[in-house]
């Protein structure tokens, strides 16, 4: 009896072991099947350019007869550069209704058509609303409504060791959940100096690029950016852009189509123990000014090598990489206060912050470089593109719709290929279907003014609506 009383409660205390084990593990499923349908599966087609020979012989096997002294059989010799289409996956998720979606920059870096998959299969053509290279972040959008859209968090509020959720579609595989912990947060990583990292274990892929973080309320706390591998996998080492970061990109290229930076015209570097200990600090924090950009907005500011700086605008400046993201998150042109340690006293400075070049070679790689939809408006004649940011920032201009082709009513207005239209009457362009809307409604007959710009001058010309 006694051994039939021991087996039982034996029995019961590992029923209970497991039931508690189970209660205290999360339950993803309501999380995925709610927030889930917001996510998607981005698919990008790119041209590469590549270097061939005339009888398709590879490069490595014509230096090899070069090398050794054979003649290059007749016909064998370096032929015109080849176009090949690629073709590349990653992820995203919808942060308005309508239509417009988060993704990595480097998801969609090349891309001369991104096609968006949802949840319920439709699929849609995207266009590039802007992207932001330093930071990894672009800005979609499709033309849909009705959306299901993902709920932002407070990444102040995320913890470390706090469960986490990635949904995306590594190596292609669509709509992949997997989990982990916030393994840290404010990570720095190598030449990536405006971005805070969060850090986590969960299994992120190629294809993850550009997917939500969630935590266990549901809400969006990261975009899944990078790994880190030794094999191009997963090894347990996953970095995501903080939202509040992402959305404050998103909501300035919503605006502008770019991002205007500061910066102060210094090259700094970390104070160690030692360095303290010769400045005369009592803690190694700050960031110490090895060099400044002559007449740059440092140097009329007062700063000099050596100074230590401690504060940005009475935000502290605990390491040095603390400062690119303070100064970067502030307008061009504004004053900024300094607290910098020299001589081994506290100084106060003032300045005016310059404008960051928006190249850079770090993040060169993911800077937009591919194409926007064209768009033919048939009863005209024109056949139009958007302006890519980069084109936006080589010309200077806020919005334009480059001309492709131009015919009919387009081509009798005088209008021609590599025309930018800028405006109509004394209205900026601000974007393709207001210019369509406008068009749209013009009666037969009626003529409407458009400004261009061609070969960087601005004029106008009168462009007639065809008779019926």
């Amino acid at each position: 009896m006694k051994r039939w009383l021991m087996a039982g409660l034996t029995a019961f205390g590992l029923m209970a072991g497991v039931q508690a084990a189970q209660q205290a593990l999360p339950d993803f499923t309501q999380l995925v099947e709610k927030e889930g349908k917001a996510v998607v599966n981005i698919s990008t087609t790119s041209t590469v350019r590549e270097s061939g020979t005339a009888s398709g012989m590879d490069d490595e096997t014509l230096e090899f007869f070069r090398r050794f002294g054979f003649p290059v059989p007749p016909g064998m010799g370096r032929g015109q550069p080849r176009e090949r289409q690629t073709q590349s996956l990653g992820s995203g998720f919808i942060v308005e209704s309508n239509g417009f979606i988060l993704t990595n920059a480097h998801v969609v870096a090349g891309a001369n058509e991104i096609t968006v998959k949802l949840t319920d299969k439709r699929t849609f053509k995207a266009k590039v609303i802007g992207s932001d290279a330093r930071t990894d972040v672009a800005l979609l959008k499709i033309e849909a409504s009705g959306l299901p859209k993902v709920v932002i968090g407070d990444v102040n509020k995320l913890k470390v060791g706090e469960w986490v959720v990635a949904i995306g579609a590594p190596f292609g595989l669509e709509n992949t959940v997997t989990a982990g912990i916030v393994s840290a947060k404010g990570r720095n990583l190598p030449d990536e100096n405006f971005v805070p990292f969060i850090q986590t274990d969960a299994a992120v892929n190629p294809g993850n690029s550009g997917g939500p973080l969630f935590n266990l309320n549901g809400e969006v706390v990261g975009i899944n950016s990078q790994i880190y591998s030794r094999s191009g996998g997963y090894m347990g080492l996953s970095f995501a852009i903080p939202v509040d970061v992402a959305m404050k990109v998103a909501d300035e290229l919503k605006l502008h189509g770019k991002i205007q930076r500061a910066r102060m015209g210094v090259t700094i570097q970390d104070v160690s123990e030692e360095l303290a200990k010769g400045f005369g600090l009592a803690k190694a924090s700050g960031a110490l000014v090895n060099a400044i950009e002559k007449d740059g907005p440092a140097d009329k500011g007062g700063i000099k090598s050596g100074d230590i700086i401690l504060k940005f605008n009475g935000q502290p400046v605990a390491t040095s990489s603390d400062l690119p993201r303070l100064v970067s998150s502030s307008k061009p042109g504004s004053k900024a206060v300094i607290q910098v340690w020299r001589d081994k006293k506290m100084h106060e400075l003032s300045m005016v912050l310059g404008e960051l070049d928006q190249s850079d070679k770090a993040s060169a790689r993911r800077e937009f470089k591919g194409k926007q939809p064209v768009e033919d408006s048939g009863r005209f004649g024109l056949t139009l593109q958007e302006l890519s940011p980069a084109q936006l920032r080589e010309t200077g201009l806020k919005f334009g719709l480059l001309i492709v082709e131009a015919t009919g009513a387009a081509a009798k207005a005088g209008l021609q290929e590599g025309d930018v239209i800028v405006g109509m009457g004394s209205q900026d362009l601000t974007s393709l279907n207001q210019f369509k809307q406008r068009l749209a409604a013009l009666k037969a007959g009626e003529s409407v003014p458009l400004r261009i710009v061609r070969n960087g001058q601005s004029l106008y010309l009168m462009m007639k609506t065809p008779e019926k």
